[in-house]
């Protein structure tokens, strides 16, 4: 994995951030990963056991947490039959002020480096939204190469009932009814290759049964389909890009449509995050240089800064413009609840530069101005993410723990319409977009805090399905499955 911290920073831990489920109620993260690890290795019972794990993690949280104080002075670990539930016991005051929503957790160190390295993940190959209120449950977004696309799903395809055969079809009304979202969650099966499941699904084709099998894809952060186009608003040419998610294989596909714009001359940008719950601090920091041709070397792109005493890892991270960048005179940035972590990030640092001429789109985001670092026990296969430090902008903004609506001095409310594809100019967010960078009026958005962790669409209201106990792909790519 890419990294881009001070060099005695990468000797210990390498950075990068993410934020999965940012709209959800599961979990939400962004991070800072340890260096790439070897692979697991078997150990004695004695060294990965549960009380061995829970004093490691503890050990780690007593000398990295953000928010030291709020830990407690001592907590028996023997009443938590999980390593998770005991880290979530000592967070339980800093979230309960809303500063570490289940940002702190411990993963596996393999599945998140095939993650954050390929975009490694099993599943239909969907990202699923859902109205509680109707008991409704949507394709918001499919991703290329999955068994899902494959099958026709695609973005505002609903599901109607989940099953494993026709005899035990059950529908999703009844299954919100009886548990909620986590037993929509667990009736889609777990995420692994080969765990198959009969879905009752309804489009503009009509209804049909379709089996669809889960399988291992590489996620393309930027859609080949969607993911970068030039949008032609009144004779001004807009460039739309939509990221995904921030992982190594963006950088490529980042570049070479930066390029596109810069060859068309594009100076006006829709940057579309509305799902996007984060990722690596690296891709963050080139999404920054791309828009930064305008941007000088001595100009703040972003502020990290630790506990003060981990103050010899703060860091002053400056723009370095890069061949494809471009210099935009508008950015209208596309955001939902679920946008997170490194697409705050992004957004939080172009304020000081662009002020007026920098909008956010949609509804308020998340909230999550903190990072974690990653500190790993590789023979257990535990990867704790740990909070430990917090990002800010060349004005030393950075307490957005309600979202962004306050802190960027333009927005616009839309909602996230599934009747049009992603990029499309008759979609709710992209239309309003356009007409911010053409001057157009349009309605702000609330700066309530409860706005940060759902969509508003229409007059209903929907969230990305998390599970109670996210995957690794869960948490950076909320609502996949």
């Amino acid at each position: 994995m890419k990294r881009s911290r001070s060099v005695s920073f990468l000797a210990l831990l390498a950075v990068l951030t993410g934020c999965g489920g940012g709209g959800g109620g599961g979990s939400s993260t962004t991070t800072v990963a340890a260096a790439p690890a070897p692979a697991p290795t078997p150990a004695p019972s004695s060294t990965c056991s549960l009380r061995d794990r829970q004093d490691w993690a503890a050990a780690q949280l007593r000398e990295w947490y953000l928010f030291p104080e709020t830990l407690p002075a001592s907590l028996d670990p023997s009443g938590y039959a999980d390593v998770n539930d005991y880290v979530d016991a000592l967070t339980a005051t800093a979230r309960s002020q809303r500063r570490d929503r289940f940002f702190t957790y411990v993963t596996s160190i393999r599945e998140e480096n095939a993650f954050f390295e390929q975009g490694s993940s099993a599943g239909f190959g969907v990202r699923l939204s859902y109205d509680t209120a109707g008991r409704r449950l949507v394709v918001s977004e499919a991703f290329e190469g999955t068994p899902a696309l494959a099958a026709g799903i695609d973005r505002g395809t609903e599901i109607l009932a989940i099953g494993t055969s026709s005899a035990d079809l059950r529908s999703v009304a009844d299954l919100f009814a009886s548990g909620g979202p986590n037993a929509v969650s667990n009736a889609l099966g777990p995420s692994t290759a080969g765990t198959a499941r009969l879905l009752r699904v309804a489009d503009a084709s009509g209804t049909r049964d379709v089996t669809v099998a889960k399988a291992d894809f590489a996620l393309t952060p930027v859609s080949s389909r969607y993911g970068a186009r030039i949008l032609n608003d009144g004779g001004r040419q807009v460039g739309y890009l939509n990221l995904r998610t921030f992982i190594d294989t963006a950088d490529g596909q980042l570049r070479n449509a930066f390029a596109t714009f810069r060859a068309a001359g594009v100076t006006e940008v829709i940057v579309d995050f509305r799902y996007n719950g984060g990722g690596l601090v690296s891709i963050a920091e080139l999404m920054g240089d791309l828009l930064g041709a305008n941007r000088t070397s001595a100009d703040v792109f972003s502020i990290t800064a630790f506990r003060p005493e981990k103050s010899q890892f703060n860091e002053t991270r400056f723009f370095s413009p890069q061949p494809q960048s471009i210099a935009p005179t508008k950015i209208a940035f596309i955001g939902t609840g679920s946008t997170a972590s490194a697409s705050e990030l992004v957004i939080n640092s172009f304020v000081p530069y662009l002020g007026q001429n920098v909008a956010l789109v949609g509804t308020n985001t998340f909230g999550k101005p903190v990072g974690q670092i990653a500190r790993d026990r590789a023979q257990c296969d535990d990867r704790l993410r740990v909070v430990a430090f917090a990002t800010q902008n060349r004005d030393r903004q950075g307490n957005y723990y309600d979202g962004l609506a306050t802190t960027v001095r333009a927005t616009c409310r839309a909602g996230d319409d599934l009747n049009f594809p992603l990029g499309d100019p008759r979609e709710a967010s992209v239309r309003a977009a356009l007409d911010f960078l053409g001057g157009r009026p349009c309605s702000t958005i609330a700066s309530a805090a409860r706005e940060a962790s759902v969509q508003a669409v229409g007059q209903g209201r929907r969230e990305l399905l998390t599970p109670e106990r996210p995957s690794v792909v869960q948490r950076e790519v909320p609502g996949a499955f």
